[in-house]
């Protein structure tokens, strides 16, 4: 089977750059991405430029662009925030079948796990993104919910034969036993759909200047404002209560949160879990994800999937974190 990035090459690259009126220096350096292709093309007189390629199918144009609008409301409200490059009043281009976007190159370093400084500045920048994405919602954007993020994704597992045969009935059980604790979660926790990040993982929020930075909004849907904020909680429960509180400390300064949707953090931890699994599997046909992920499909991953979804199925009975 082709893999749907087998035809980019660097000089088809160097080719889609210049298709638009930049003079390249002929230089390009993979950056490290797998749900699409994204590159740092050398610009003759000028800085180098970051030019993402789209993985087809995967969203449409209005989603894209819908992204992109997003990023811009974002600047216009002074988020920091990388948006893309406007060329001759557009922002999506297609060269030889692919769609793919420039940005300006902007360094930086991920925040430090647990710092409260630093978590409270995090605070603040999530508080304007949902200041500004609580305003309207996406047309053309999904929703993060139970099916999409969870049956779905458990159905790619079961349906494409990924789970070894031995450890089947166990994975599938627990998987079925926590979708439904999540799904019954869900129903009692009442929340505000926003339009959010998606992904919002440490290394999506880059810290330059000594300002940090909103990057890679590619996963930027409807759902839940707690989304954003529990991956920037790690360690033990004590631990999570204080960075949860800095962190809440800058937030509520730009955008109220409802406290009722702390339950959900368990509950979506369990989605991410089951659907990053169907995502390594959705993924499995592009070389890029066997040679970077080579354990996926072993016994030892799946074993180790029963152990978190069992240990995940107990966190979602625990007493959820509070704010005092």
């Amino acid at each position: 089977m082709t893999h749907p990035f087998a035809a980019l090459t660097p000089d088809l690259v160097l080719d889609a750059v210049e298709s638009i009126g930049f003079i390249s220096d002929a230089r390009v350096l993979a950056l490290n991405s797998y749900e699409n292709r994204v590159y740092q093309v050398g610009i003759e007189d000028g800085e180098p430029l970051i030019a993402k390629f789209y993985r087809p199918a995967r969203w449409s144009n209005a989603a894209i662009l819908e992204e992109h609008s997003f990023t811009f409301e974002l600047a216009e409200c002074d988020v920091p925030v990388v948006a893309p490059l406007i060329h001759n009043g557009q922002t999506l281009f297609e060269h030889a079948g692919f769609r793919f976007t420039l940005f300006p190159r902007r360094g930086g370093r991920a925040p430090e796990p647990g710092n409260l400084d630093q978590l409270y500045r995090l605070g603040q920048l999530l508080g304007r993104l949902h200041a500004v994405g609580a305003t309207k919602p996406f047309e053309h954007r999904e929703e993060l919910a139970v099916q999409n993020f969870g049956h779905d994704s458990l159905s790619t597992l079961l349906e494409g034969n990924f789970v070894p045969r031995s450890l089947l009935p166990a994975y599938e059980s627990v998987a079925r036993d926590l979708l439904k604790r999540v799904e019954e979660l869900y129903a009692a926790t009442p929340y505000q759909a926003i339009r959010m990040h998606g992904d919002c993982h440490p290394g999506n929020m880059m810290c330059r200047d000594e300002v940090f930075h909103i990057v890679d909004l590619d996963d930027c849907r409807m759902g839940p404002a707690v989304q954003d904020l529990w991956m920037m909680l790690a360690g033990d429960r004590q631990e999570r209560l204080g960075q949860l509180s800095e962190l809440m400390d800058g937030y509520q300064e730009f955008h109220d949160f409802n406290p009722r949707e702390l339950p959900l953090i368990e509950g979506l931890r369990s989605l991410r879990l089951v659907h990053y699994s169907a995502w390594l599997a959705r993924r499995w046909d592009d070389p890029a994800f066997p040679h970077s992920f080579p354990w996926f499909g072993s016994e030892r991953y799946w074993g180790e999937q029963v152990l978190v979804l069992r240990e995940q199925l107990a966190a979602l009975n625990e007493e959820p974190l509070r704010l005092f």
